[in-house]
């Protein structure tokens, strides 16, 4: 399209928001018209942005008047009623909540407690996740962009699953930094009882379980079984996902599986040692390593959850779908340590 394309960041305020509104500042093909926050409302961009030359006041509620695209920032099940008459004004939304990421709309009251707001808009959505549904994001007028732990374990999943060197049951132990609880409030992220402790929650099912169920079984394969076990570490970003399954073949064949599948991927990277959370802190990669033990593979893959787990692959499906390169404002020097 001509010109800048005219955006809207929705929560502003929370983590993801403050990353998102950080990566468009810096994009040369975006014009940031409008930042929402209820409790930032009145109060100067610069409240929130002191390092960023943003001139303006945000607004209690987003508008849709005069934006090409909306970035919805907002809780579950907030943003979902919305974004119909956004789609039906014309601006294309690239959703960073849970709202619109299962097909089956059965599934929400399971998992968010309850029924789908906008079920009619579940099949408009393109789950965002470029490195399986890039072709499907040119034009895309409704963008889900996934969860940061289904993000990880997708990816680490993705190519033994397609290349069918897994077995069907599957496990994945992941963890995940304090910035993945969000930015308001509460006790279990609170230093003194997140700092020098690590414990797993959720273990009768997490709700990016059923994102991973989804997206591997498109792959081809019924009848996985998934156990998938979050931890919260004493780290402020970050996630590590350790998968472990059967393995059908050998590592070389594995390992030859993933390379071929992320081969020309800008972002998720093959590598040769067990990647840290710091390595991928502060960028857009997803770096995978292939290993096993006897005959039980053993995949790990970081990422860190407030870039490629949720704004910086949004900005990337948001490229993909407004026909920029990729790679644009997510290119930034690696930082170590």
């Amino acid at each position: 399209m001509k010109g800048r394309v005219k955006a809207a960041v929705a929560g502003a305020n929370g983590y993801a928001g403050i990353t998102l509104v950080n990566l468009l500042a810096r994009h040369p093909g975006v014009e940031l018209r409008q930042l929402s926050s209820r409790s930032f409302a009145g109060k100067p961009y610069a409240s929130v942005f002191p390092l960023l030359d943003l001139e303006g006041e945000f607004v209690p509620e987003p508008d849709a008047d005069g934006i090409d695209v909306m970035f919805s920032c907002l809780p579950h099940n907030v943003g979902a009623a919305r974004a119909g008459a956004w789609v039906d004004a014309g601006v294309r939304v690239v959703d960073m909540s849970a709202d619109f990421r299962l097909k089956d709309p059965a599934q929400y009251p399971k998992w968010y407690r309850q029924d789908h707001p906008a079920p009619s808009l579940l099949s408009k959505a393109v789950f965002g996740l470029p490195e399986l549904h890039e072709r499907e994001l040119p034009g895309a007028a409704l963008v889900a962009v996934p969860g940061c732990y289904s993000t990880a374990a997708i990816l680490a999943l993705a190519p033994a699953v397609a290349s069918g060197l897994a077995g069907s049951d599957i496990i994945v132990d992941a963890k995940s930094g304090v910035s993945g609880a969000g930015r308001s409030p509460s006790i279990g992220v609170h230093f003194s009882e997140a700092n020098e402790s690590l414990g797993a929650y959720a273990i009768e099912g997490h709700r990016h379980l059923p994102e991973v169920t989804q997206e591997l079984s498109a792959l081809g394969r019924d009848g996985l079984q998934v156990t998938f076990v979050p931890h919260l570490a004493p780290m402020t970003r970050g996630i590590l996902a350790t998968c472990y399954f059967d393995l059908k073949g050998s590592l070389a064949q594995l390992q030859d599986a993933y390379r071929e599948f992320y081969a020309g991927q800008p972002f998720t990277r093959v590598v040769a040692q067990s990647p840290t959370t710091k390595l991928a802190s502060h960028s857009n990669l997803c770096l995978v390593n292939v290993s096993a033990q006897n005959q039980k593979a053993v995949v790990t893959a970081a990422l860190d959850n407030l870039v490629k787990g949720a704004s910086g692959q949004g900005v990337e499906c948001f490229n993909i779908a407004f026909g920029f390169d990729r790679k644009t404002s997510l290119e930034g020097p690696i930082q170590w340590p």
